[in-house]
């Protein structure tokens, strides 16, 4: 069934835009929940710096008011006359202006002197306690975090160990714990020294906290200041929690109930994060009965010791509804776009049916030959373009059948004076080889005749070996007009480049050059035929040489290449260069630079031969009036193949 352009035109628009819509939909919920997020997750991280700066004053407020206290003039001359009973009713004032939950006066032993919340129970040492160690010990004030045990708050005031004790009440997600509740409290402690008034002695300590157990003072205050108590569907939007180990003990969470969640635990996931290993946690959690976006980060004591934690939290459920509306706002655009792409793809399509017809119509006119077709679209855009392009290709297909006749000529030309030449060096061998071999043969008799300590017996013996490669030389030309098969042995390349450079090194052309070599040691043996190899090193070199009209420089370097898998050999010149346009047909047979009677334009096009068989390449650089510089690369076969 045959389906129109302006038909598939149509059915894509609405696939591209569904599939577009669709991606869009998924992205965009995904950018904005996380955006929504991160800026949730940025929000209550400021939160929970407000909080610690709110807490912290709590902290303040109390070392403030213990040191201040200390520092009164009738306390110390009290401490020194050893009279601070008699200051009861000055300290029971100060205790209730300030809000302290505990005063306690003792001496420079750190033994109990004076109770404001019960003056009965004296005598006994505060020693044991961190704070009171280190305010004797740097005679300064010292306030911290810390937990009272319920014998501590009992001695203090049987309400403060009644508002400390807590019965554990069932949490979802909370961890598993044996104790079912709590008696110890968690509270805000400073100690400040009574020094004499040379301030240079200890004469006593003030001692003084809050109790954070029930006190919603500091959550309370957090809440009205952070989140100015807004409410988010009749809920808080924010809320603040102190916890003592995984217990809430101060907290405006609510309840089903509404109450406060006090005796609630926190999550296993977060208790683990910030309790077992001390750090903060700026994440979603469940908290009692909804998710927020929550901060956590652990409190500690004056030691370092974590004994709880300071949360705030954003309720979740705003920004689910965010995430929500954006939704929906996006299916509505797509819905949108969908009957917005459904009228402009008819339109567009009809007019790109039409113009697609036009040049179906004249395709198939020049596919009968007819290359004086002309389509005649009148269009600034792209079909425009694509009929000036058809216009273009029809008058360039008649100039271009035109060269292809003519490449064909000259390729069948070539093909032929290939094939004259494959039979003349079939001759030349024939008539060569029997004079090469009697030369071959008579040198090798002289060598086994004259002795070895005889001048001429390397003359004769370098005489053997050029007639063997002349005879190379003939086989390399048949090489070139018929495929041969290689000789493959492993062999050292170090080797045969300084064999090769030793056959040339002596010759006049070579006298006025200085022959430099960086041969690695390292090279492996590689399956090559020398024969073949060697004719490519010497037709390179010797190329080299008369680049440089006999004087110049000649660079030899072998190395492994970076992937560990080819060898490569590289031979520079300080020559006349090569053109960038003889650099594109160098290795074209019968192309030659040089004078007529000079080169047959054989020897790059036999090396390029050579290396191809091997598996390798040639490459050349060349800049005019500088050098050339041939890289010829060899696989690394250690091997030659078992037949």
């Amino acid at each position: 069934m045959k389906i129109s352009v302006a038909r598939e035109m149509i059915f894509s628009f609405l696939l591209v835009v569904l599939l577009m819509g669709a991606i869009s939909v998924v992205l965009g919920i995904q950018l904005i929940s996380n955006r929504v997020l991160e800026e949730a997750q940025e929000k209550v991280r400021n939160d929970l710096n407000s909080a610690r700066e709110i807490y912290s004053s709590y902290v303040k407020h109390v070392r403030d008011t213990v040191r201040i206290t200390a520092d009164r003039q009738t306390i110390r001359a009290s401490a020194l006359s050893g009279r601070l009973r008699y200051e009861l009713p000055k300290l029971k004032r100060i205790k209730q202006e300030e809000g302290m939950d505990i005063l306690t006066v003792a001496d420079k032993d750190g033994k109990v002197i004076l109770r404001v919340n019960n003056p009965d129970v004296f005598g006994d040492s505060l020693m044991g306690n961190e704070i009171i160690r280190l305010t004797l010990a740097e005679k300064k004030p010292v306030a911290s975090t810390e937990i009272i045990s319920a014998a501590e708050l009992q001695k203090e005031s049987p309400e403060l160990a009644k508002r400390a004790y807590f019965k554990f009440i069932e949490t979802p997600k909370a961890r598993f714990r044996k104790e079912t509740e709590e008696t110890s409290g968690m509270m805000i402690c400073a100690a400040a020294p009574i020094l004499d008034f040379e301030e240079k002695n200890v004469t006593g300590i003030v001692y003084g906290g809050i109790l954070l157990n029930r006190n919603y003072d500091i959550v309370d205050k957090i809440k009205e200041t952070v989140y100015q108590n807004v409410k988010y569907k009749g809920k808080d939007i924010g809320t603040a929690t102190i916890f003592q180990d995984d217990v809430r003990i101060s907290t405006n969470v609510k309840t089903e109930d509404g109450s406060r969640a006090v005796g609630t635990r926190i999550a296993e996931n977060v208790y683990h994060r910030v309790i077992v290993q001390g750090l903060p946690w700026i994440d979603r959690a469940f908290v009692v009965n909804n998710w927020y976006i929550t901060a956590y980060e652990p409190i500690r004591t004056i030691s370092g010791k974590i004994i709880g934690i300071l949360y705030v939290g954003l309720l979740e459920e705003k920004y689910s509804d965010i995430k929500r509306q954006t939704l929906y706002l996006f299916l509505s655009i797509m819905a949108l776009g969908l009957i917005a792409s459904l009228l402009i793809s008819y339109y567009l399509s009809r007019n790109i049916s039409f113009c697609i017809s036009k040049l179906a119509l004249a395709a198939r006119r020049m596919a009968r030959g007819d290359l004086d077709v002309h389509v005649d679209i009148k269009s600034k855009d792209e079909l425009g373009e694509l009929a000036e392009a058809f216009n273009y290709m029809a008058s360039a297909l008649k100039e271009r059948d035109e060269k292809l006749k003519e490449f064909a000529r000259k390729r069948i030309m070539e093909s032929e004076r290939l094939a004259l030449i494959g039979q003349l060096a079939a001759g030349v061998a024939h008539e060569i080889n029997n004079p090469l071999q009697g030369i071959l043969s008579y040198s090798c008799l002289l060598t086994e005749s004259i002795d070895p300590n005889d001048p001429n017996f390397e003359l004769i013996e370098k005489i053997s070996k050029q007639a063997a490669r002349c005879k190379n030389i003939i086989r390399g030309l048949l090489d070139f007009a018929r495929q041969t098969v290689p000789e493959m042995k492993s062999y050292q390349m170090n080797s045969l480049v300084t064999e090769s450079l030793a056959l040339v090194e002596r010759q006049s052309l070579f006298h006025n050059i200085e022959i430099m070599k960086n041969l690695d040691p390292e090279l492996p043996n590689i399956v090559i035929d020398p024969s073949q190899m060697q004719q490519v090193l010497m037709n390179i070199i010797i190329n080299a040489a008369e680049a440089m009209n006999g004087q110049g420089r000649l660079y030899i370097a072998t190395r492994i290449d970076p992937t560990k898998k080819f060898i490569e050999v590289e031979i520079t010149d300080t020559g006349v260069g090569i053109s960038k346009e003889n650099l594109e047909k160098i290795f074209d047979p019968f192309f030659t630079t040089k004078d007529a009677g000079h080169g047959t334009g054989l020897g790059l096009a036999i090396s390029y031969g050579i290396v191809k068989k091997h598996g390798g390449t040639i490459q050349v650089e060349s800049e005019v009036g500088k050098g050339t510089t041939f890289t010829i690369r060899l696989p690394i076969i250690e091997e030659p193949p078992k037949e």
